[in-house]
């Protein structure tokens, strides 16, 4: 479970979103239909993205997927095999591109917020909460090593931009300070300047081997043999 409720900033309305990981059965990877890349239902709020996929944008340091492996245990519903090795070695993923990711998503978004102030008269003050809360992620973890995904300690700051409590200027001076502590841990992260690819690329394959396993362990399915 991820979003609001994982974040500590959910209300009596929130929605349930859910995100996660799958591997793919081995025949229908080995297949000419090949596999889905991603899963998703907008009715029910669920994406799932397959593991390749997800390593992939995890070694980019993609904020949606680093949450999935930083939530709080108890938003995890299911976790087994792959993801758990996901889970337990997650900070193979985590590297100095954080401050890309993260810190240059939330500047564009607010150069997209100051532009919709003076054209419409207004901004999304939702999606101002998440930009404000995704740059104190990111300082966390370049601070920490640790991805924090609840934000409780900015609750009452936060709740106030989305319910409209908090002016532009004050979110615009938030901002702008929460940029400059984003290049100060920058420079000072003991985090590595990439990623370790290797490991991440031994637990995709020890996931595909796994899959594989289940087939040829199995009955053999053919003509005439069992």
């Amino acid at each position: 479970v991820v979003g609001s409720r994982a974040y500590g900033l959910e209300h009596g309305e929130s929605d349930t979103d859910r995100r996660g990981v799958y591997v793919p059965p081995a025949q229908m990877h080995w297949s000419i239909y090949g596999v889905p890349e991603q899963l998703e239902n907008t009715d029910t709020e669920e994406c799932y993205w397959e593991i390749e996929k997800f390593i992939k944008l995890a070694l980019k340091a993609n904020p949606n997927v680093l949450e999935v492996l930083y939530v709080p245990d108890e938003c995890v519903e299911l976790c087994a095999g792959a993801g758990r090795r996901l889970r337990d070695e997650r900070g193979v993923f985590l590297s100095r591109l954080v401050y890309q990711t993260f810190n240059g998503y939330a500047m564009s978004q607010f150069e997209k917020l100051g532009h919709d102030l003076r054209t419409k008269g207004k901004i999304k003050p939702k999606h101002a909460m998440h930009l404000i809360r995704l740059l104190i992620a990111g300082i966390a973890a370049l601070e920490s090593g640790e991805l924090p995904v609840r934000v409780e300690r900015h609750r009452e700051e936060l709740v106030a931009i989305r319910d409209e409590r908090m002016a532009w200027p004050e979110i615009d001076r938030w901002r702008l300070d929460l940029h400059r502590q984003f290049e100060g841990a920058f420079g000072r992260t003991r985090l590595p300047e990439r990623p370790d690819y290797e490991r991440a690329n031994e637990i995709l394959v020890e996931a595909r081997r796994e899959m594989a396993r289940i087939v040829l362990d199995g009955p053999v399915q053919g003509r005439g043999t069992t």
